[in-house]
């Protein structure tokens, strides 16, 4: 079975969930070939080198491509695709804007946000905002499909690769969407998709001022910050914070979430951390079914106990 990744990278460096998307290949077949498109990859190369289980690196590289829009990477992707029996891509922001153009292009029906791998054409997909897993049958000649990241975790290998690089030269289509500018936050916090720990806040905090002393709990803890829609509609935090079916899915090592009761939704976003610590007054709220550990009290008393532990520590 031919499996291409699509890999995904941004101001010269690798995505790490590439990485995930080739773990997730390994479970179709034992190697892969990986796509990458862009302009300037000299180091994107060097780093796909490390990543164990890769054949070939298709490059298709011009100026004209040295931003990811979704509308010329989408022709190119969709006929190198015709080659293979599986194409894999993360379920990211970006997939989900090219992958949706890739199947009309390609007259396909995409398989999305696949956590299980069961055989070659038997996949699991959560539904109901993870309240049920769908087990799904996909029969197409050509499966397209996007992987959950977290559920596809890499297991740390790294060797030299014996990868071969193969240049190839696409039409690169004429198009109305031009490239102006990107607007992002910048933080020194970790990357709340990437991080090990993450310290998240509800509606439970009680207001934007004292969200800061979550904000100062993950500083001394070195952690990224999360929060639930709910403290995000509030005001207490941008939406870049949110956790949860409408936000980002994360699997850190270890969640520790105050005044979150643990809607549905947010729980399908972080409940496959390997460690989750719930803070919250209410003893029957939903978020102490999933938490490992849990304490039923004042927040802001925990707050203040770690702020003291680790200020003398």
């Amino acid at each position: 079975m031919k499996t291409l990744v699509i890999a995904e990278h941004q101001h010269d460096v690798l995505s790490p969930l590439t990485a995930n998307c080739i773990e997730a290949a390994n479970k179709l077949s034992n190697s892969c070939d990986v796509l990458l498109i862009g302009s300037k990859l000299d180091t994107i190369q060097k780093e796909l080198s490390t990543l164990p289980s890769i054949d070939t690196c298709l490059l298709v590289e011009s100026p004209k491509l040295s931003h990811p829009i979704a509308e010329t990477y989408a022709p190119i992707i969709a006929d190198i695709a015709k080659s293979y029996d599986v194409i894999l891509m993360s379920n990211s922001t970006q997939t989900k804007d090219i992958l949706p153009r890739v199947a009309g292009l390609m007259k396909i029906t995409p398989l999305t946000d696949v956590i299980e791998i069961i055989d070659n054409e038997t996949f699991k997909r959560p539904i109901y905002a993870g309240n049920a897993i769908q087990k799904v049958r996909y029969q197409a000649q050509h499966k397209l499909i996007s992987i959950r990241p977290t559920a596809f975790k890499p297991t740390g290998e790294t060797n030299i690769s014996n990868i071969s690089f193969k240049s190839i030269q696409p039409t690169i289509p004429q198009t109305k969407t031009s490239w102006v500018n990107m607007a992002e936050a910048t933080s020194e916090r970790p990357e709340l998709t990437a991080a090990k720990i993450i310290v998240s806040g509800g509606r439970g905090v009680g207001s934007k001022d004292n969200f800061k002393k979550i904000e100062s709990i993950a500083d001394l803890m070195g952690a990224a910050i999360g929060a639930s829609r709910a403290a995000v509609d509030a005001g207490y935090v941008p939406n870049d914070y949110q956790v949860g079916q409408t936000g980002k899915i994360v699997a850190p090592d270890t969640y520790l979430c105050f005044g979150i009761s643990g809607a549905i939704q947010h729980l399908a976003g972080m409940k496959d951390s390997q460690t989750i610590i719930a803070i919250d007054k209410d003893p029957d709220a939903p978020i102490f079914k999933v938490a490992d550990y849990g304490y039923v009290g004042d927040l802001f008393e925990v707050i203040d106990l770690l702020q003291n532990s680790m200020a003398t520590s």
